[in-house]
């Protein structure tokens, strides 16, 4: 998964990040397991801060029952900050560890380059572009959440109040699972070094850029699961820490890709199963 085929190492031009590469070295191989640990502890403590954070939210709305977010008045700013703060840092809790493959390409081949100065924070600049672009889908997320709410469409846990919005989004779920832009948009999640090698950008500012770029690439392969938070609600726990692991499966396991087409059958089926039973219960 941290490898390209023959192919992507061919024709590499002078910017490439193979290009000016060094020969590992005794000393060089030490400090490059010293950066992939720095990486994935700093993946870690960045991960367990957000999942913190998001336990305690969830704990916080499940004891004001129901008292936030009710269908009786329109939000109040804070109302609508304090979702966008929820839907933002649940983002770092569950992306930031679909990051890490990325993360360790990059300062693979950081160390690896003549000259470079080190690879942390390159690397640290692609986590700010990556978890930016998130950020900014937050704000979408909660416009979503904001207008659902004012329909009386969502619960006060943020879980549709009805199976018609449910198996819509099921459906609608399922169905982008099947597209090319989906497979597309994951071939590049799963290959970080096929990425790194298109998008390369030297230091902290490139590592910004690619953040970015590689972010809106994993919005677009992410969004439509991203809906689904409102079938099982964006406080359900369970639900987010399943999404999550599911998107882990697309990104890392060798079957990735066929699990995301066989969940997008899957998906049709669940949602169709919703809203025939609701038609048939009518």
């Amino acid at each position: 998964m941290l490898t390209t085929g023959t192919r992507d190492q061919q024709g590499l031009g002078a910017g490439s990040p193979a290009s000016g590469a060094r020969q590992p070295s005794g000393a060089q191989e030490v400090v490059g397991r010293r950066d992939r640990y720095l990486v994935l502890l700093g993946i870690a403590g960045i991960s367990l801060v957000a999942w913190v954070y998001t336990v305690a939210w969830s704990d916080h709305v499940e004891r004001a029952s129901g008292a936030l977010h009710v269908h009786s008045h329109s939000w109040s700013q804070a109302e609508l900050g304090a979702t966008f703060l929820m839907w933002a840092v649940m983002m770092v809790a569950m992306m930031a560890p679909t990051a890490t493959p990325m993360l360790l390409a990059l300062t693979r081949i950081g160390r690896a380059q003549a000259g470079s100065p080190g690879p942390l924070l390159p690397a640290t600049g692609f986590l700010l572009g990556y978890l930016l672009v998130w950020t900014g889908f937050s704000g979408v997320a909660t416009l979503a959440q904001w207008g659902l709410h004012e329909f009386a469409l969502v619960s006060a846990s943020g879980a549709t109040r009805g199976p018609g919005l449910a198996g819509v989004l099921l459906l609608g779920a399922g169905a982008f699972q099947l597209t090319p832009l989906k497979q597309a948009c994951l071939v590049h999640c799963r290959s970080p070094l096929l990425f790194l090698m298109s998008a390369w950008r030297p230091g902290s500012w490139g590592g910004l850029r690619m953040g970015i770029q590689h972010g809106a690439v994993c919005v677009g392969c992410c969004w439509a699961l991203m809906a689904l938070m409102f079938v099982g609600g964006t406080m359900n726990l369970l639900w987010t820490a399943g999404l999550m692991v599911w998107m882990l499966v697309e990104k890392l396991l060798p079957l990735g890709r066929r699990a995301s087409q066989a969940s997008g059958v899957g998906l049709l089926a669940w949602g169709g199963y919703v809203l025939g039973a609701a038609a048939i219960g009518a």
